[in-house]
């Protein structure tokens, strides 16, 4: 059974940080850092991968599966590993991933949108790869990191202020 990639001149292993709000869109960001967090990049997603994302950082446990749980589910019933997710792409402002599953002696590689992918990745404890061309291209995209910083603040003070009644139909 092939062992997961290693970090390659070409990839860099990276992990989720958080996830933030945009304070000029409203979109949720994921964040993810390499080892030593000198090397970020954030991924504006939909809210409900993010809300998909958070459930799993915080290790919420839901009555019923969530899609990507579901997902998790199949995959690990049907002996199918998730042996990695890649972030490798990056096209007109758009992210691109795969997730690279370990099937009956061979991987296999689907396409996906990043935020299911990591969705997927942290499920099954499989780590995250991205294309060092992509966080080349992704500071061309005018990021500014004391934004995200300031948003990840924001963000951090509205969790901690939040109660269960917050959330009407749908308590956690």
């Amino acid at each position: 059974m092939p062992s997961s990639l290693i970090e390659t001149d070409e990839m860099i292993k990276m992990k989720v940080t958080g996830l933030t709000i945009d304070p000029f869109t409203n979109m949720p960001i994921i964040i993810l850092k390499d080892a030593t967090e000198t090397t970020a990049l954030p991924i504006w997603i939909g809210l409900i991968e993010a809300s998909s994302i958070a459930t799993e950082l915080e290790q919420i446990e839901l009555s019923r599966p969530m899609t990507h749980d579901l997902i998790n589910n199949m995959l690990s019933e049907l002996a199918i590993r998730v042996d990695r997710v890649e972030i490798n792409d990056l096209s007109d402002n758009t992210f691109f991933a795969k997730v690279c599953l370990y099937s009956g002696g061979r991987i296999v590689e689907l396409d996906s949108r990043p935020s299911d992918a990591v969705a997927i990745a942290l499920r099954a404890k499989a780590p995250i790869f991205v294309s060092k061309k992509v966080i080349e291209k992704s500071r061309s995209l005018d990021l500014k990191q004391d934004i995200v910083e300031e948003s990840s603040q924001k963000w951090a003070e509205i969790l901690e202020n939040l109660s269960p009644e917050d959330f009407g139909k749908y308590k956690m």
